[in-house]
């Protein structure tokens, strides 16, 4: 093994940077109906709202990149996690829906750049590290969603209201951002503690970025699989409620059981992409994770569904996290460009992708939209299988 305290000290603060970044994201989630009620909104008007969080957060993920190359991760890190921090409280004081929407685009690219940031953090010290450890990052990252979709509540529920519930999370934030500062890679530690020395995104000839089509696969495969995701966050309460006669204050059930199965395979993941292989996490990941769409649309009793939507968590966990890790080792492409470009083309599947499913919904049917995502992942699953040798 390759690592030393340095290291371990750095793998531990980048796990608790994922924490920070899921609770930070997941806190807006309660303040949505107190931004709603407070401005008067319609849910149209609203639905262009969110939007703006997440052209924030797209818009400036390449921009992550660039930066990181400049002044090192650790830098965009601290930065982009104080702004995500410092604005969650501003979103609950924005008067008109003018002053909201620049607050959620500005929140969004917080939460944008300090996740291309961790990822590339965590793909050095994975490097150093010498042993997987991107699944359990991301399975941090699912545990602070959970916490922070739960946090601002009870906190509400102990007596404070949605503001000082607000700033305290922000304040406990922005804390453990200054906490673990010192024990990141610093810029010159990324450049020095390279597992591969030749592999120096400087000396890099091959600059198609983008364009390549090492990073249009990870990309596209990312698309797929972060749209399964928003599609259980987006559609699975009501495919519960309307296709399987779920009671409407139950039907968060489906996410529920979908999240917990997921953010638990990933803090196993990185054991298991050791003990097997990448190939084998993302074939059979994709497998498992297309038959649990299937199971869940096409058996018509409720304990089946949720069955469905636990194989897909547990199938599509550890996906992601392997493709981030490959994005990082490209011979033919900079990580400061590889990761950026994914983390982008993947999140659009998650933000955008929604959309599309209730495009199909609306001509076809909720199950005919899962069934498709359902196929994607299917699609990513063969075409890994047959691809993975020519990388």
């Amino acid at each position: 093994m390759k690592n030393n305290n340095t290291t371990v000290k750095a793998k531990k603060a980048t796990q608790y940077v994922f924490l920070v970044c899921g609770f930070a994201l997941s806190s807006w989630a309660p303040m949505v109906p107190f931004a709603k009620e407070r401005l008067q909104l319609n849910d149209g008007s609203l639905g262009l709202l969110l939007l703006l969080f997440g052209a924030g957060a797209i818009s400036m993920m390449p921009l992550s990149g660039y930066l990181s190359k400049l002044y090192g991760t650790r830098v965009v890190i601290l930065i982009s996690g104080m702004i995500a921090a410092v604005f969650l409280p501003v979103l609950l004081l924005m008067p008109n829906p003018w002053t909201m929407g620049a607050a959620l685009f500005i929140f969004g690219s917080g939460i944008g750049v300090i996740d291309v940031a961790m990822n590339s953090q965590g793909i050095h010290v994975q490097n150093r590290y010498g042993r997987p450890i991107m699944s359990s990052l991301h399975g941090l990252f699912s545990v602070g969603g959970l916490c922070g979709s739960l946090g601002l509540g009870l906190l509400m529920r102990a007596g404070l209201n949605p503001l000082t519930a607000a700033v305290s999370i922000s304040i406990l934030l922005i804390v453990i951002l200054l906490w673990k500062y010192q024990s990141l890679f610093s810029k010159n530690q990324e450049n020095d503690l390279r597992e591969n020395p030749g592999h120096d995104d400087n000396k890099i000839k091959n600059r198609s970025g983008w364009f390549s089509p090492a990073i249009l696969f990870l990309g596209a495969a990312c698309f797929a699989v972060f749209l399964s995701e928003g599609a259980m966050l987006d559609w699975s309460a009501l495919f519960l409620k309307e296709n399987r006669g779920v009671d409407a204050e139950l039907a968060g059930v489906g996410y529920a059981t979908f999240s917990i199965a997921m953010a638990a395979m990933r803090l196993l993941g990185d054991r298991i992409v050791e003990r097997f292989s990448e190939k084998i996490v993302v074939v059979g990941g994709g497998l498992i994770a297309a038959l649990g769409i299937f199971i869940a649309v096409v058996t018509p009793w409720v304990p089946t569904t949720l069955l469905g939507f636990v194989l897909l968590g547990v199938g599509a966990a550890n996906i992601v996290p392997v493709f981030f890790s490959e994005g990082g080792r490209l011979k033919s492409v900079p990580a400061s460009v590889a990761i950026p470009a994914i983390s982008t083309m993947g999140y659009a599947g998650q933000l955008a992708g929604p959309a599309l499913l209730g495009f199909i919904a609306y001509h076809f049917s909720l199950a005919v939209a899962l069934m498709f995502t359902g196929i994607l992942l299917l699609s990513v699953a063969l075409a890994y299988a047959f691809r993975k040798a020519n990388v």
